[in-house]
């Protein structure tokens, strides 16, 4: 459906009491994606996530020569995804594979999965493929996945001062061996290279030379991925990653819901001190998002995981009296939620270790500062990260910047301060478009408490 251009960020009288389960990991989706496109055999996705990111993911796997098929699921937020990969072994009816063009174009959109990810298949592809995306992609970093390519014998077209547009001259195949990376402007660098490596000749050793690898939780959880479907992966050498030639396996896998889009969720306990469950929280998981666990109760939440007679398991948070300040490192793409409640404490805080989120789908932290200040709060960009102190806060027009964290960050602080109206929340759709509809039904409970 539509929304305004400005969309009136809900502020209930009361606190909510919300019970609620999520699409999948984008993070998780996007990886299984490209590991299908490489993948021995037919694959399964269950409960995959439809977003704009993955959407665009799955166009280019498709002009690449990988057939996706969607088809009925179990799960709430859309079909199940089978792919039968182009590179695969005779393993499937050749009726199944894709003709394959001899050129083909990439939209990006502004999925850095996609603009850094997809490029490897490009490069095991023979033809010519040329990659772009949104005006605000080609201000995203991407000299280090080209850098890399170069290195591995890819011819490429473009991609001046190490940005989009760029073409790729696919080859039949990649030597691989030993590479050295600067991966210090996003971990993708290194994932990316690393779910195409088993297909190289010789395997990839990948070694980073820079400053700090920012999320290596994202480079963990591909590692682990990897590992699930028969590849073997030697992580034991400090910033370095080996990855085997070999196969990898086919699979059939269930995708989590996405824990980093929980937070906006979870931190409207804390913003009207309420109640919210996220629903079958994973026992074990590699996504960032599991340390909301380990946040919250820092800002002054109850967080408690509650068994349930299936099985699994629950999180359920329930905010305090108020919000503490704190000194939170390298929350990574969790920052924009916890600078919004943050930006509600009665204390300072600083968040630091994610100055790579300069290079995100815009300049996180410049934004998340002015927009804070713009409704009269107090935040200043610090050399890696930000220093928010406390400060009354107003109505006013929060800006997105075309960045779905950004839209949620300002729902957020919505919840506490009236007028606050969100530019653009239609840009949520890159990771969630369910996120209006979910939210209006969480902002919803909180009048039915008031009711009782």
């Amino acid at each position: 459906m539509p929304f305004p251009d400005l969309w009136p960020a809900p502020t209930p009288h009361g606190p909510v009491k919300a019970s609620l389960t999520l699409p999948g990991s984008k993070s998780l989706t996007a990886r299984y994606l490209m590991l299908g496109a490489f993948a021995s055999g037919p694959s399964r996705l269950r409960a995959p996530l439809y977003a704009r990111d993955t959407r665009l993911m799955m166009t280019a796997l498709r002009t690449l020569g990988v057939r996706i098929e969607e088809v009925p699921g179990s799960g709430a937020f859309g079909p199940d995804l089978v792919m039968y990969p182009r590179l695969a072994s005779s393993d499937y009816d050749d009726a199944a594979r894709v003709p394959l063009a001899a050129t083909g174009k990439i939209d990006c959109g502004l999925a850095g999965t996609v603009m850094r990810f997809v490029p490897f298949l490009a490069a095991l592809t023979p033809g010519e493929w040329t990659f772009d995306g949104d005006p605000a992609a080609r201000l995203r970093p991407m000299g280090p996945i080209l850098d890399t390519l170069r290195a591995l014998g890819v011819e490429i077209r473009g991609g001046e001062n190490g940005m989009l547009p760029f073409t790729i001259v696919g080859q039949s195949t990649i030597a691989g061996g030993p590479v050295t990376i600067d991966a210090s402007g996003s971990s993708q660098f290194i994932s990316a290279a690393m779910l195409a490596a088993p297909h190289f000749e010789n395997g990839l050793s990948l070694t980073h030379e820079g400053s700090k690898v920012p999320s290596v939780d994202h480079i963990r959880m591909t590692s682990e991925a990897l590992r699930g479907l028969d590849v073997s992966v030697d992580d034991s050498t400090e910033l370095t990653w080996s990855v085997a030639p070999g196969p990898i396996s086919a699979f059939d896998i269930e995708i989590e819901q996405d824990l980093s889009n929980a937070g906006p969720f979870l931190a409207a306990a804390l913003a009207t001190h309420g109640t919210v469950t996220i629903e079958r929280w994973p026992t074990n998981t590699t996504q960032v998002g599991d340390r909301w666990r380990e946040y919250l109760p820092q800002l002054g939440a109850t967080v408690e995981l509650l068994p349930r007679k299936d099985g699994g398991q629950d999180l359920q948070v329930t905010g305090g009296e108020r919000i503490f300040g704190a000194d939170i490192a390298d929350s990574s793409e969790l920052a924009p939620t916890l600078a919004a409640l943050l930006a509600l404490a009665d204390s300072p805080s600083r968040l630091t270790g994610i100055a790579h989120l300069r290079g995100h789908e815009t300049n996180r932290l410049e934004a998340l500062v002015t927009e804070i200040n713009r409704l009269g709060g107090n935040a200043q960009e610090i050399a890696d990260g930000i220093e928010i102190n406390p400060a009354p806060l107003h109505g006013g027009t929060w800006e997105t910047y075309e960045d779905h964290r950004l839209a949620t960050a300002g729902a957020v602080i919505g919840l506490a301060v009236e007028g606050v109206e969100v530019a653009d929340i239609a840009t949520t759709s890159k990771t969630l478009p369910e996120f209006p509809e979910l939210w209006a039904n969480v902002v919803a409970t909180a009048s039915a408490v008031g009711a009782e």
